[in-house]
């Protein structure tokens, strides 16, 4: 098959039906995974033409992620973009970002944000310009924004590198055990429609940024 995207959502009863809306407007096939919200996230979408599935509390971004991958991969998809349910991103660019990535032959493609960076306010700006930093110091790796949500993976990464955590600090645990695993990671330039997202974001700029920095140290 081909490709699907995959939405972690939290408490995002306010953005997430326009955001699956825009979704859906793709052609793509998408699935919803439900981090054990405490509003209406379910039934927002649940009318729509998707798939939804849900945990009964909250797990995590990361969490949800890997319960997406799984899904997608018992179903034969090829790849997987996911977005996330806060509105923050240009979701109708999901298939230029998986066309990228099948051109240029990556198993991971971002959208970057880079030009955007000025615009994040306090702590996720600096963290953001500086792993950027970090990860091209340590990896060579080209890519310019090492923690946008809106990816493209290839099932072939997906099957392979296995995957431990449950926070934001996923999307940096796959990065890194998929440059130590030798697989092909990129970036496109896809500028997000809010830049700095903080007021619909469950990101916690203390917490989650030094569980991110402890992940960095610990792959690397």
């Amino acid at each position: 098959m081909g490709v699907c995207i995959v939405m972690p959502a939290y408490n995002a009863e306010r953005s997430i039906e326009a955001v699956a809306l825009e979704a859906l407007s793709t052609g793509l096939p998408l699935l919803v995974v439900d981090d054990g919200s405490l509003d209406g996230t379910a039934q927002r979408v649940r009318p729509l033409p998707l798939d939804l599935i849900g945990f009964s509390q909250n797990r995590g971004k990361g969490a949800a992620l890997r319960a997406g991958f799984q899904w997608a991969l018992a179903r034969g998809y090829r790849g997987v973009v996911t977005v996330d349910a806060d509105g923050q991103h240009e979701v109708r660019a999901a298939l230029r970002l998986a066309e990228a990535a099948r051109a240029g032959g990556m198993d991971i493609m971002i959208a970057s944000r880079y030009a955007q960076f000025e615009e994040m306010a306090g702590l996720r700006g600096c963290w953001n310009r500086f792993g950027v930093w970090c990860m091209r110091k340590r990896t060579g790796f080209d890519i310019c924004d090492s923690q946008s949500g809106f990816r493209y993976y290839s099932s072939a990464l997906l099957r392979r590198v296995p995957l431990e955590s449950d926070g934001y600090e996923m999307e940096m645990e796959i990065l890194l055990k998929a440059w130590r695993s030798g697989y092909a990671i990129g970036s496109l330039p896809i500028a997000a429609k809010v830049a700095d997202g903080r007021s619909t974001s469950h990101y916690r700029p203390i917490r989650d940024t030094w569980n991110i920095c402890m992940t960095f140290l610990r792959y690397m």
